[in-house]
C-alpha cells in the first residue's frame, strides 16, 4: 500500500447494534409495565365491585400508579372497607408495591395509621411507627400473609367500648396454608383448606384498670399464639353474625392450639384443642395449662370489679396457686356451659366468637 492509497474505513454498524437491542428491550419492558399496571388496577376495581355486590361498603379515592420501570406502586387515599357485620377498617392512605418482575408478592403500608371499625363497639384509632402487610402468591386460594405493627398505640373514640391494649412494642399476625408447613412424618397430613395462624404481641401494655393491668399487676404482657383453622375454606365472608358463624356451621374449629404468655416472672403455656363454638357463639373445649408464678394473675382476677367474673372462685384459685408459687402449676382450662373453668374453679364467661 503506497502513501497515496487511502486507509480502509471500518464500519461502525456494530457499535449501534447493542444500543438498538437495549432500546428495543426498554420499549418492550415499558409496554409490559403499562399492561401490568392497568391489569392490576382493573383487578382491584373488579374485586371492590364484587365485595360491594356482596353487601360490603367499599370506598376509596383516585388510584395513582407509578414506580416505572422496575416497580408497580399503587396509592389510594381515603380508603374504607366495611363488612356487612359492621367490622372493617379505614385509612387516610394505603400504598401497595410489588416488583414488576414478581407481581405476585405485594407489600402494603398505611403511612398515616388506620382506624379499626368494630361494629357496635365503636372505632379504635391505631398509630404506629410502621404498619405494613406482606402478601405472597396472591393468585392462590390462600396466599401467605403477614401483618406487622411497630410501636403501635390504640385509642378508642369517645363513647366507644374500651380496647384492652393501649400500646405494644410490636404486633404480628401471620397466616399461611397448613400444607406449606414443614412435614412431620409421624403427623397426619393437613387438609387442603386448613390455615395456620400465628399471632404475637411483644410487651403489650393494657389500658388503665383494664384486664391486662389486672392480670399483670400494671405490667406488660407478651403473647405468642399458634393455631390451625380447620375448614378455613368456609371463611367466605362476614355477614351480620361475623366471619366465624358460617365457618362454625360448616364444621370449622381451632386445632393445634399453643399459647405462650409472659409477664415479668410469670409464665404460662396453654396447649390442646380442638376448640369449637356452640350455638351461642361461645367456645367449647379444653386446654392444658402449665404455669409458673401464676398467683399474681389469678389475684388480678379476684380483684376485678367486673360482675361477670366469679370473684370468690378466682380468689380460691389464686390461693391455690400461691401455695405452689415456687413450683410450676399444671391445671386444665375448660370452656363449657358458656363458662371458663380453671381446674375446679369457674372464673368468667367463655370467649365468644359471634
Amino acid at each position: 500500500m503506497t502513501a497515496d492509497t487511502p486507509a480502509p474505513r471500518h464500519s461502525r454498524r456494530g457499535l449501534f447494534i447493542p444500543l438498538i437491542v437495549v432500546l428495543a428491550l426498554l420499549v418492550a419492558w415499558t409496554g409490559w409495565w403499562f399492561v401490568l399496571t392497568q391489569r392490576i388496577e382493573q383487578e382491584v376495581l373488579a374485586r371492590a365491585e364484587g365485595l360491594r355486590e356482596a353487601g360490603w361498603t367499599i370506598q376509596h379515592g383516585r388510584i395513582e400508579i407509578d414506580g416505572w420501570p422496575f416497580r408497580a406502586r399503587l396509592a389510594m387515599r381515603d380508603v374504607e372497607v366495611i363488612a356487612p357485620s359492621g367490622h372493617g377498617g379505614r385509612a387516610p392512605e394505603l400504598v401497595a408495591e410489588a416488583n414488576a418482575y414478581a407481581p405476585l408478592h405485594w407489600v402494603v403500608i398505611a403511612p398515616d395509621g388506620l382506624t379499626m371499625v368494630r361494629g357496635d363497639k365503636g372505632r379504635v384509632f391505631v398509630r404506629a411507627d410502621a404498619i405494613r402487610m406482606s402478601v405472597r402468591d396472591v393468585s392462590e386460594a390462600w396466599p401467605q400473609m403477614a401483618l406487622e405493627l411497630i410501636e403501635p398505640t390504640f385509642r378508642a373514640e369517645p363513647g366507644a367500648e374500651a380496647f384492652p391494649i393501649s400500646a405494644a412494642e410490636r404486633l404480628t399476625l401471620e397466616a399461611r396454608p397448613a400444607t406449606a408447613r414443614p412435614r412431620d412424618a409421624d403427623a397426619p397430613a393437613p387438609a387442603a383448606d386448613d390455615l395456620d395462624v400465628l399471632f404475637q404481641m411483644v410487651e403489650g401494655r393494657g389500658r388503665e384498670a383494664g384486664p391486662v393491668d389486672r392480670l399483670t399487676g400494671e405490667g406488660r404482657l407478651s403473647v405468642r399464639t399458634e393455631v390451625t383453622l380447620e375448614r378455613a375454606g368456609a371463611l367466605t365472608g362476614m355477614d351480620s353474625a361475623g366471619v366465624f358463624d358460617s365457618w362454625t356451621q360448616a364444621g370449622g374449629r381451632f386445632a393445634n392450639v399453643r399459647v405462650e404468655l409472659q409477664s415479668g416472672d410469670s409464665r404460662a403455656l396453654l396447649t390442646g384443642g380442638p376448640l369449637v363454638a356452640d350455638e351461642g357463639g361461645r367456645l367449647n373445649g379444653s386446654l392444658s395449662v402449665r404455669a409458673e408464678r401464676a398467683a399474681p394473675a389469678l389475684a388480678g382476677l379476684a380483684t376485678t370489679e367486673d360482675s361477670v367474673v366469679n370473684r370468690a372462685q378466682a380468689t380460691a384459685a389464686a390461693g391455690a396457686a400461691a401455695v405452689a408459687e415456687r413450683a410450676p402449676v399444671s391445671l386444665t382450662l375448660e370452656f363449657r356451659d358458656g363458662r371458663t373453668w380453671l381446674g375446679p374453679f369457674t372464673l368468667a364467661p367463655a370467649p365468644r366468637l359471634f
